[in-house]
């Protein structure tokens, strides 16, 4: 999922180059941009806590250390992804 909504977002943040704030967030509101940009979010948050999950299961080889980071990693995935969504949304609405 990550592969097509990336390329999706990569072409559409080049077509917005040189664009003004104001036709970006304009571009931002419709639900044709706004839908897949919340999915690409979602999509690259995951990944990312996946991906970070990996690294310290690899290295960190004390368990109660282990632990703590990865809850850790967790949390602040979690907290990124509801303040995104919370920001995407405000866009969206016109706030």
């Amino acid at each position: 999922a990550l592969v097509p909504l990336g390329v999706w977002f990569v072409i559409s943040i080049l077509m917005l180059a040189g664009s003004s704030h104001g036709s970006a967030t304009l571009w931002l509101r419709s639900p044709f941009q706004a839908a897949p940009f919340l999915l690409f979010m979602a999509v690259a948050f995951w990944h990312a806590a996946l991906g970070l999950q990996v690294v310290v299961e690899d290295y960190v080889h004390n368990e109660g250390l282990k632990m703590a980071v990865l809850i850790t990693i967790k949390m602040i995935i979690a907290l990124a992804s509801v303040i995104s969504v919370l920001l995407l949304l405000r866009i969206y609405l016109g706030g």
